[in-house]
Order: structure tokens, then C-alpha cells, then sequence
């Protein structure tokens, strides 16, 4: 079974011509991650991370930060860099170039101490398909010295986990719900989630965005990746936005929020003057069709509904604009 979370081997973090003093360097260690809680905020620091395949494209030259206690959305289409940027932060990729620090210490050299402290769920969730979640379950607390199982029981419950058939038996959203349970279930500070929502049904969706409310509330720190801008809406306080491995822009959600438009489509039970609704603040793009009328809205709709209030509607449609759409309108690039 390949395992995401296991801590690796000594030798994978030490120099290879020093003498080793585990105490020793297990002391430094936690002196360092001391330094850092007492005087940073910080708990993910990229600076001009880069990662290539050769003559392939990677990730080129990332530089973000994510504070205590926020939720942080990594937004990109399919390809853009999201995973390699997860696994490079983790180092369960070796940079190209650039350095990631996580609790004020370095992803490389500190390798082991900063797996101990995060739950990760990664895009590509691999397990042994013969355990049942409840082996996996068991298995990973071994692992990290875990011995209450009582938060796992709570989250496959709350996520409607089934832990006792076989993960090969599993359809892709029950295996879904088994990997936030074990990215969680030791009470990270840290949550690394990469497309966590992906294969869930509209109602774990909720729920997924429920708990990642309620993790904030704790002082928990969330790094999620998605390709859906409402998902990171709902739930993120900022979000950074990837395209072709580069970082585009780093936005708060009420920013974005604030610029974003909706596709917007009224039908009328009589036709209607589409003047009343061309003449206000933020409606463009208007095409008015007998009896429907549709166009983008942008900022707050309460003049377009109380607008639309003056008749009788029949029907009324609001759309987010697309990933595509998003990056074409704020940054003039297409995906």
C-alpha cells in the first residue's frame, strides 16, 4: 500500500557525509518550531518554489504565504500546477529550485517533524484496494502513535463512511469520504487537501464545507486545491490562482467576490422595457428576447431583483461565471 502520510527515513532528511545525533537534531528541531510559534504567523512560506520535469513544465517561481488559522484556496484549471505545487511543499517532490517552509520549518530538512503536524489528502488518494477503511484507519494510527480512535469514529460519521468493506469495493466518492477521515482524524494543525471535494454528492459537499468551517473556527490552517471557484468562495478567506505552473494572482474571496459577475436570465409573464434593468449600476452585456431577459450582473443584485419585483416573474436563473471565464475577464489570460 502506498502511504502519503508516513514519515520517512532518517536518511532521507540528513546529510550523508555528517554524524547523526537524533536527539540532537529532534532538539533542534522542536527549538526551531518553538522560534516560529512564538514570533510568526505564517505556517506555509513559499519562496520562489520551482519545480520542473526535465524540459517539461512544472512550477515556476512560486511565492505565497498562509497565516494561522486561515483558509487558503489554491485555484486552477486541470494541469495548472496545483498537485505538483502540494507535493513539491511537501517534499514528497524535491524542488528545482526555491525553498517551502511549513510551521517556520524547512520542507526538506524538516521533513518528518512537519508530517507529524498535518493531515494530507492528496489528488491521487492510493491504498491497498483488500483493506477496509477501518485496517486503514488502524494502520495510520500506528503509525503516528495515535491511540483515541474516537475523532475518526466521528468524522466517518459525520462524512457517512462506510469502514467496513473493502476500499476496492468502494465507488469514488465513498473512497473520497475515507480520505478526509484519515487526512483528519489526528487532529492536524494543518489540512492539505487537494481536490477534496472531488466524486462527493452535492449533501458531503455541505457537509465537507461544514467541517472546514468549523476547523477555521479552532484555529486550524486549511490548504485546499480546487478547479471550482464557488467551492473556494463558500469556504476560503483568500485564494491564490495558478495557470501553466505560475502564480497569477493572490486575491481575498471578498475581492474576487466583489468583482465577479453572474450570469443572470429573467422570464417575464408580459414583456418588459429592458431599459429598467440597462440603466443599473453593474448590469452589462444585456440581450433582451420577447419576455427573457438575460445579462451579467456584477456586485451587489438587490436593484436587479427588486427591479424585476415591479412584474411577474416566471422564472429567474443565476449562473457563476466559469474558471475559464474568470481568467479571461480579471487577467485578460485564457485557459
Amino acid at each position: 500500500m502506498t502511504n502519503h502520510l508516513s514519515v520517512p527515513r532518517s536518511s532521507d532528511v540528513a546529510h550523508p557525509c555528517e554524524t547523526r545525533d537524533p536527539a540532537r537534531e529532534t532538539a533542534d528541531v522542536a527549538r526551531r518550531a518553538a522560534r516560529h510559534d512564538r514570533t510568526m504567523t505564517a505556517v506555509i512560506e513559499l519562496d520562489h518554489l520551482t519545480k520542473r520535469y526535465g524540459a517539461a513544465r512544472g512550477i515556476e517561481d512560486l511565492s505565497l504565504s498562509v497565516e494561522r488559522g486561515e483558509v487558503f484556496g489554491f485555484l486552477g484549471p486541470n494541469g495548472a500546477g496545483k498537485t505538483t505545487t502540494i507535493r513539491t511543499l511537501l517534499d514528497l517532490l524535491h524542488p528545482t529550485g526555491g525553498h517551502a517552509r511549513v510551521f517556520g520549518l524547512d520542507s526538506r530538512r524538516d521533513r518528518p517533524a512537519i508530517h507529524a503536524r498535518l493531515g494530507n489528502l492528496p489528488g491521487d488518494f492510493a491504498y491497498d484496494p483488500r483493506l477496509t477503511g477501518r485496517d486503514l484507519l488502524g494502520f495510520l494510527a500506528e503509525l503516528r502513535g495515535v491511540r483515541d480512535l474516537g475523532r475518526a469514529r466521528a468524522l466517518a460519521e459525520r462524512f457517512q463512511a462506510d469502514l467496513e468493506r473493502p476500499l476496492g469495493e468502494l465507488s469514488r466518492g465513498n473512497r473520497q469520504k475515507i480520505g478526509l477521515v484519515q487526512s483528519a482524524f489526528h487532529d492536524p494543525e494543518l489540512l492539505m487537501l487537494d481536490e477534496p471535494t472531488g466524486g462527493l454528492d452535492p449533501l458531503m459537499q455541505e457537509a465537507f464545507l461544514d467541517f472546514v468551517a468549523e476547523e477555521r473556527d479552532r484555529g486550524r490552517t486549511v490548504f485546499l486545491s480546487s478547479h471550482e471557484l464557488d467551492e473556494v468562495e463558500r469556504c476560503c478567506d483568500r485564494v491564490g490562482i495558478i495557470r501553466d505552473g505560475r502564480l497569477v494572482a493572490v486575491e481575498s474571496v471578498a475581492d474576487i467576490t466583489g468583482r465577479a459577475y453572474r450570469h443572470v436570465t429573467l422570464q417575464f409573464a408580459d414583456r418588459v422595457d429592458p431599459d429598467e434593468f440597462r440603466r443599473l449600476a453593474g448590469v452589462i452585456d444585456l440581450e433582451p428576447d420577447g419576455r427573457v431577459i438575460a445579462f451579467k450582473a456584477t456586485g451587489d443584485i438587490d436593484a436587479v431583483i427588486k427591479t424585476a419585483a415591479r412584474h411577474t416573474v416566471t422564472d429567474i436563473e443565476l449562473v457563476r461565471p466559469t474558471l475559464e471565464e474568470v481568467f479571461l475577464t480579471y487577467y485578460g489570460i485564457s485557459t
